[in-house]
């Protein structure tokens, strides 16, 4: 992906995780499986992308990622957290929980208010 295509996905999505690794990083490999899963079973809302600044060094100072792994979320257009090199799966978790529930809770708010609808109940006779 393209620094213009990430930065309009952060744009265009509510929720963006950029986990940045590179192929000779023993924690990078052994830590993306089990962040891809916390993503897709907990917070299946949120967009996860995974770049490797080594084979594209621009990524690096876009972002200002100078180790690895790194992890970058966005709500919302925003940078909401960074962490970098031991990251605790669990902890990723609890801090991320409270505000996808808030961006998610306010966007299905949001999309009932601006969804009319009628709701015709039979008759008894």
């Amino acid at each position: 992906m393209s620094i213009d295509e990430i930065n309009e996905l952060i744009r265009a999505e509510s929720a963006v995780m950029l986990y940045f690794k590179n192929d000779s990083c023993g924690p990078c490999q052994v830590l993306r499986p089990k962040i891809e899963m916390l993503v897709q079973g907990s917070f299946p809302k949120m967009k996860f992308v995974t770049l490797d600044p080594v084979k594209n060094p621009l990524l690096s100072s876009e972002f200002m990622v100078f180790a690895h792994p790194t992890i970058l979320v966005f709500f919302e257009g925003k940078e909401f957290l960074r962490r970098s090199k031991y990251v605790s799966v669990e902890e990723l978790s609890d801090e991320i929980s409270r505000i996808y529930l808030i961006v998610f809770q306010s966007f299905l708010k949001r999309s009932l208010n601006n969804f009319n609808f009628i709701v015709k109940l039979p008759t008894i006779s």
